[in-house]
């Protein structure tokens, strides 16, 4: 709505700019800009005249006033106050007039409010999670599963159809070695008989291996006290080949379709999609489709031998193929080992290929970590070198590194926050909350709350930093009730809920009272009008973006300011009724705005906390 209101505006200026041109026979160039004043009380728009001064041949404060004079005599303007300040036509918005359309607005659309139509009619197909199955899912997937729901929520409210993929990593050497050291190590235990999660189960595995190389290392570094530095990196490296070897020959068997290694293969990843599906629904990941490198891994070979027949790759003296970089700033990039092997990138480029033909898209969207950049810039390449026109439209959604106050995380040494036991630690410390505050009573469900104040404290803490920014995950910072924290704004929904649910049960005696916005003239209520009426652009601008964070950071200035209003001005027990009818149908826009936005964020709705 605002958008709406300054395009009317800035239509107005410009009319009068070339009213005023007109007569003195120039032709303007140039177009005007909107900015907002360093100052609340200097207005909620600014246009600069700077643009203009060389056409005019005047001094843009003098255009500015030429403009306000002319504005002020005609008739079809928006409600607001007309302001000069020296070369700029600044505009004062007229709240009253705003808050009068947004509840009639925000109240009628309810669960609406907030959707737009910019990608109507486009199908997004968007990736992300891909976990491995030689291991749980950890606090970085966590922020890729928050981004991906984030966004094809964000892409839907925008009108378009998605499609939501998860690519699950079930084949290579990494899952070998967890096969290996169980078949080494497990003595034939099982998740039924440890009492363990199957994803739990296989990555204990996979970090025994990681010890059992550690183990290696260190023997053959003890039978060689007298090593100087470049030897013992030599040594590591012959032990960590050696550790190798094993699983490897795993992986060799399991491409010829040894029985004995697919029945290992499928019995253990069995295990660990079991758990990943349960964590999934605890955290309300959902997909539309799944693909599995096992079926995927051999896809792209063709394309590439297309694009070999093509001449858009070349073969190398060594009889790999390859393409030449340089048009993108790069080097050369190998798409086909010497052997006539594939290499990851050649599985997708089949596999996007493949997705199109299921689901023909109009954009396809990879949500995966930065460290992935150079990896998307080649394969983009690769598909618009043959000629898939679709190829502009594929879009790399990178996002930083989820670090730890104590360091980096790492999967084989098992230093990872594993998200099950996050979202379990972060449920307790929020019941924790609730029994210190005697809450347990008004509480339908303590421990389903519990559980709801962890994923709004995880989403959120995750969401509210831009993607592309590494950030630190502090679990106990993410839960405070205080701040800019997911419970904080759970806690304002449920504060605005119980004085509704107040208003409710004496409502009938505001039934002949109607709503006047001219009431709401405290620079509180100022304020969440304009930021309410922003929120549907603020939510057409994530979804463009492909960024969560723009609507966090608003979502949290809405409760903020409400937090602020509702302590020094009385609602319930305002003045008069017409004031009470005022701010109970500003909290209602305020409530749904949070509402609508929890939806996006995956910040689950309480009434009562």
């Amino acid at each position: 709505m605002l958008q709406k209101i300054r395009n009317e505006w800035k239509e107005r200026i410009e009319s009068v700019l070339a009213e005023f041109a007109q007569e003195k026979g120039i032709t303007l160039t140039g177009e005007i800009t909107v900015g907002k004043p360093p100052k609340a009380e200097q207005g909620d728009l600014a246009f600069a005249m700077f643009t203009y001064a060389k056409s005019f041949g005047m001094a843009p404060a003098l255009i500015a006033k030429e403009v306000a004079s002319r504005l002020e005599k005609r008739s079809d303007l928006p409600a607001g106050q007309i302001l000069v300040l020296g070369p700029y036509v600044n505009i004062m918005i007229d709240t009253a007039a705003l808050a009068g359309e947004l509840a009639r607005t925000v109240l009628e659309e309810g669960d609406d409010y907030g959707r737009g139509k910019a990608l109507a009619g486009r199908k997004v197909m968007i990736e992300f999670s891909c976990p491995n199955t030689n291991k749980p899912l950890h606090l970085g997937h966590m922020r890729n599963d928050s981004l991906g729901m984030a966004v094809s929520v964000l892409l839907k409210s925008q009108g378009a159809e998605v499609m939501k993929v998860n690519l699950i990593n079930n084949r290579g050497v990494h899952i070998c070695k967890s096969m290996w050291a169980y078949k080494t190590f497990g003595g034939g235990e099982t998740p039924e008989s440890t009492g363990e999660k199957g994803d739990h189960f296989v990555g204990r595995y996979y970090v025994r291996y990681a010890d059992y190389e550690k183990e290696c290392v260190k023997k053959l570094l003890d039978e060689h006290p007298d090593a100087d530095e470049k030897e013992k990196e030599e040594l590591k490296a012959q032990a960590e080949a050696q550790a190798n070897r094993e699983p490897q020959e795993m992986l060799v068997k399991w491409e010829e379709g040894d029985e004995e290694t697919i029945a290992l293969w499928k019995k253990m990843n069995d295990w660990t999609l079991q758990g990943l599906d349960e964590s999934y629904k605890t955290m309300g990941i959902s997909f539309d489709k799944f693909y599995y490198e096992s079926d995927t891994y051999k896809l792209g070979k063709s394309e590439v031998m297309k694009g070999l027949d093509m001449g858009v790759f070349y073969r190398a003296p060594d009889g790999s193929v390859q393409i030449d970089l340089a048009p993108i700033g790069l080097d050369k990039k190998i798409l086909l080992r010497k052997d006539g092997t594939s290499i990851y990138i050649t599985q997708d480029l089949g596999t996007a290929v493949s997705r199109h033909e299921d689901w023909p898209f109009d954009s396809l969207i990879y949500v995966v970590a930065s460290e992935q950049q150079y990896h998307f810039k080649v394969l983009f390449y690769c598909l618009k070198q043959l000629g898939y026109k679709w190829a502009d439209e594929l879009h790399h959604l990178s996002y930083g590194m989820v670090n730890l106050p104590s360091g980096r995380m790492k999967s084989r040494e098992g230093t990872v926050v594993d998200a099950d036991d996050l979202v379990e630690d972060l449920a307790r410390l929020a019941k924790e909350e609730i029994v210190k505050k005697e809450r347990e009573s008004a509480l339908e469900d303590p421990d389903k709350t519990a559980h709801d104040i962890a994923l709004g404290a995880l989403n959120y803490y995750l969401l509210q930093v831009d993607p592309e920014r590494d950030m630190i995950f502090n679990p106990a910072e993410s839960i405070s009730f205080n701040g800019n924290t997911g419970p904080y704004l759970q806690y304002m929904g449920a504060r605005i809920s119980s004085m509704l649910s107040k208003f409710e049960a004496v409502k009938d005696e505001y039934s002949s009272v109607s709503f006047d916005p001219s009431l709401l003239v405290n620079e509180d209520e100022k304020t969440l009008v304009k930021l309410i009426a922003s929120f549907p652009e603020t939510v057409t601008k994530s979804a463009m973006d492909y960024d969560p964070s723009v609507l966090c950071a608003l979502v949290y200035d809405i409760a903020k300011v409400f937090s602020h209003y509702y302590h020094d001005n009385q609602v319930l027990k305002a003045e008069n009724p017409e004031l009470v009818v005022a701010r109970i149908t500003l909290s209602k826009m305020v409530l749904q705005c949070l509402k609508n936005a929890f939806r996006i964020i995956g910040i689950p709705f309480l009434s009562a906390m």
